[in-house]
């Protein structure tokens, strides 16, 4: 994945809330596949999207498509087709004469990821990032008002940048337009957005080989924010560990997971501690080696059940199967 855009969705220190949008053209798709598409997030949630397929721009939530008119969706469809024509000159104009390593000829991608946040401090920031055949290709600095490369073949394109005002025109997008937006959409958005579901956190351990490795899995939690570490003795450890990164559920909600190795024996000397907006207070958990009994005693109670209820229903039926026979030995008729 590309390094400007990884984890572009999950969120970054001292955010509160964010507007992104990402723009993807791709010169062979596949069959039946739009060659370019946009798709836009507020804090994290899908909200709109476009594709050259069906040439229109439209709702992802139904906060959003109650609270805009078509006006709205006709105005954000012309700029989304102009910045389909604009992908498309771009994917042949920027094209390396010789294919970058690991891609095929002809078989061209080109990424934008751009929006603003707004920063618990109340302050704001934006940006606005490429990527060509997977590989960053050029940024924009608003503070800087300069364009800086990722990569050689992207030169040309940094000149051409700034000949002209592409750069006032950016900053001010990034600084004034996009801010005005998300909070317009946050504000139609709000019962929704605002919304806060605790994590079910889970702690265990599993021991290989001389090492002991706890995991630590917060699920279910939104909003997406959150922060999981391991705590031993009281000292939070950071270098040591292992994160599953921000990932989505199919609800809304979110889950991670977070792991550290120790010593066997040690597993009662750390923590997992969970901080997140729902919770009034940091959650700290406890790695219960008990629990790890229970599954299966409960397995085998299970089993036990089955067999008597098996046992006692087989003899319930050869008793009534008897006691059906007249004394000639002939069954009963009876009804279903």
């Amino acid at each position: 994945m590309l390094g400007l855009l990884l984890c572009a969705v999950c969120g970054a220190a001292g955010e509160l809330h964010s507007l992104r949008y990402f723009d993807t053209a791709m010169a062979d798709p596949g069959p039946g596949l739009p060659w370019f598409v946009i798709v836009g997030y507020v804090d994290g949630e899908i909200f709109v999207h476009y594709d050259s397929t069906t040439q229109r721009f439209v709702p992802r939530t139904e906060w959003m498509a109650a609270n805009v008119d078509q006006q709205f969706w006709d105005g954000q469809t012309k700029i989304a087709q102009n910045n389909e024509q604009n992908n498309r000159a771009r994917l042949v104009t920027v094209a390396p004469p010789e294919p970058l390593p690991g891609c095929v000829s002809g078989s061209h991608t080109w990424q934008r990821m751009y929006g603003c946040d707004i920063l618990e401090n109340g302050t704001t920031r934006g940006y606005d990032q490429y990527a060509y055949d997977g590989r960053d290709f050029i940024a924009f600095n608003k503070d800087t008002m300069t364009f800086t490369v990722a990569v050689p073949e992207a030169v040309p394109t940094k000149r051409k940048w700034e000949e002209d005002d592409y750069a006032e025109r950016k900053k001010h997008y990034l600084e004034e337009t996009c801010v005005q937006c998300l909070r317009r959409y946050l504000e139609h958005g709000k019962a929704e957005l605002g919304r806060t579901e605790q994590p079910e956190v889970r702690v265990w351990g599993k021991e290989a080989d001389g090492i002991l490795t706890l995991s630590c899995r917060a699920h279910g939690f939104y909003p997406q924010p959150i922060a999981v570490s391991w705590v031993k003795d009281g000292a939070v450890l950071g270098q040591d560990t292992h994160s599953g990164g921000i990932v989505p559920n199919s609800d809304g909600t979110y889950h991670t997971w977070v792991t550290i190795e120790a010593l066997p024996g040690d597993g009662d000397k750390y923590q997992c501690r969970v901080e997140h907006a729902s919770l009034p207070q940091p959650g700290l958990y406890s790695w219960e080696q008990s629990q790890s009994n229970v599954v299966p005693i409960v397995v085998e109670v299970v089993v036990a059940i089955v067999v008597i209820t098996i046992v006692a229903g087989v003899g319930l039926f050869i008793y009534r199967h008897h006691a059906g026979k007249n004394e000639n030995g002939y069954n009963m008729a009876h009804r279903e």
